[in-house]
């Protein structure tokens, strides 16, 4: 039946995505902690050369992601279960609520360690030049604080933490 068919929306975004690209994923339901991911998307993901995927779902496969491959999945969860025979992929290319996020297609997706942000399309010039100033800022600070051994005159000298 279909319902036991592989998620074909998905599939053909990785395939047809372009280089730079970010996966973004939104399962529409209560058991979100399935996985949507694992290591053949990821292998799929690396061969078009995307830079990532985030997960409002479960991830597998962790142990062979890391090992043999260099790509960011940010998840909400890790699980061994599979999506299959409990959803349906239903689109691709279209507005998703991710993690309590509207994100949509062309939005700027930053991620790291500490988290995932989704920046509007028709803002990326404005945030880009904000956060590039934040950052030549808490570089000079936190060379400050280095000099001086102090924490308190670096926050107290530019007023931030």
């Amino acid at each position: 039946t279909d319902e036991f068919l592989p998620p074909s929306h998905a599939l053909e975004a990785i395939d047809s995505a372009n280089e730079g690209d970010v996966i973004v994923i939104a399962l529409d339901g209560s058991d979100k902690d399935v996985a949507v991911w694992g290591g053949l998307m990821t292998a799929g993901s690396v061969a078009n050369k995307l830079a990532g995927a985030i997960l409002d779902a479960g991830l597998r496969d962790v142990t062979e992601i890391r090992r043999d491959f260099d790509f960011q999945v940010f998840s909400r969860s890790v699980s061994p279960g599979t999506t299959l025979g409990r959803y349906k992929t239903l689109a691709s290319n279209v507005p998703v609520v991710c993690g309590g996020i509207e994100v949509n297609p062309g939005d700027l997706i930053v991620a790291d360690l500490d988290g995932v942000v989704v920046v509007p399309k028709e803002h990326v010039d404005e945030v880009l030049k904000i956060a590039e100033e934040i950052e030549a800022k808490e570089a000079e600070q936190a060379k400050y604080i280095l000099e001086t051994g102090s924490l308190l005159k670096g926050i107290d000298k530019y007023n931030r933490i």
